[in-house]
């Protein structure tokens, strides 16, 4: 699966006007919400103008939404997995962080432990308690249809962000904000060429399957390694969940089953940062016996790449509260939002991942 077409793309400049210019805060191994997961204007999402982008948007008017100051509203935000990810605690953050900025009236925020169904009932809850616009990082692409349509029973705008979802852009939900996973896909392929020289055997650390994120990267990952190094042979894909211990598990099963693997792609870093401590366990070097690329760009990983067991990461930004919030006020505005509001990302290896620390979360 890809990323359908895009529409006209929200410019840089009219997005990150006055973006918050919080400090980051550094991810130790036992994450929490307290010490980890900060915004620095340095690492602020950026929306980038995709060439050929095409087609029509959505306005106030088309999606049939009331006029709403957020100054007066009730926001609510879904968020879809456990915070115990540096990349969902960075989330989470950032839209509490722009929601405070800019005087929300009043944020409701819920998290549907990795469950769909408390997802869905999360999302309606809300509603119930009157939330006037939703912010829905979903945990699947399927499955979210009865909140959807609980939400345009009562005309209240859905803006997705960081998973694509299989419905209607300006009728099921307003728009997606977030990374092409494609891209990111293709671009750890090439940093993984770079690293193996194009040789050697590599297995493939899944994200969570149900969702476009995994589809998408894996596809671009497999796509580009196919075109560029048919001499990189890929000889597993096995499913980490994008957990650290899951990664860890997959790993050391991996290292058994196939001893002869000289290269790992983690679909996030913390999957990736488990297959290190794999490696380690069994005496090899992670960066140099076995070249390690993923995506994400937390502060471990990176400090991973300082370190020399890690060659590259491909960041994919958490930090959506202040382009969310500006869409939302785009859009009671009355301006056209495109149906994909795609970020640009970062990388990071070697030559700049000291120096970048700082702006990881």
């Amino acid at each position: 699966m890809t990323i359908p077409k895009r529409s006209r793309s929200l410019t840089v400049a009219c997005l990150l006007a006055a973006t918050a210019t919080l400090a980051v805060s550094g991810c130790a191994k036992s994450e929490t919400p307290s010490n980890a997961g900060g915004d620095s204007s340095q690492a602020a999402q950026a929306a980038e103008t995709p060439a050929g982008s095409s087609g029509s948007g959505c306005t106030l008017e088309t999606y049939g939404a009331p006029k709403l100051d957020l100054k007066d509203a009730v926001v609510g935000f879904s968020q879809s997995e456990k915070e115990a990810n540096p990349f969902r605690i960075a989330e989470t953050r950032s839209i509490k962080d722009e929601a405070a900025k800019l005087g929300v009236k009043k944020l409701l925020t819920t998290n549907a432990q990795s469950q769909l169904s408390k997802q869905i009932s999360d999302i309606q809850d809300m509603l119930a308690q009157g939330a006037q616009f939703l912010i829905v990082a979903p945990l699947n692409s399927d499955g979210l249809e009865p909140a959807f349509k609980a939400a345009a029973a009562k005309k209240v705008p859905v803006l997705t962000i960081d998973r694509k979802v299989n419905a209607g852009a300006c009728k099921d939900y307003l728009a997606f904000l977030g990374s092409d996973f494609v891209e990111q896909g293709k671009r750890a392929a090439d940093a993984m060429i770079k690293a193996t020289g194009g040789k050697g055997k590599v297995a493939i650390l899944l994200g969570a399957s149900g969702n476009n994120v995994t589809t998408d990267r894996t596809k671009g990952f497999v796509d580009q390694v196919a075109a560029k190094a048919p001499g990189l042979e890929i000889v597993a894909q096995q499913t980490g969940e994008f957990a650290r211990d899951k990664g860890q598990q997959v790993m050391e099963q991996l290292i058994q089953s196939k001893p002869d693997i000289t290269a790992v792609y983690a679909e996030n870093d913390e999957m990736a940062l488990g297959a290190i401590t794999a490696l380690k366990s069994a005496g090899k070097k992670p960066g140099k016996d076995v070249k390690v690329v993923s995506i994400d760009g937390t502060r471990n990983a990176v400090q991973a790449l300082v370190n020399g067991e890690m060659n590259a990461v491909i960041e994919s930004n958490p930090r959506f509260g202040p382009l969310a919030f500006a869409t939302a006020q785009k859009f009671y505005a009355g301006e056209e939002i495109p149906e994909n509001v795609i970020i640009s990302d970062r990388s990071y290896d070697e030559s700049n991942a000291k120096a970048s620390i700082g702006g990881a979360y």
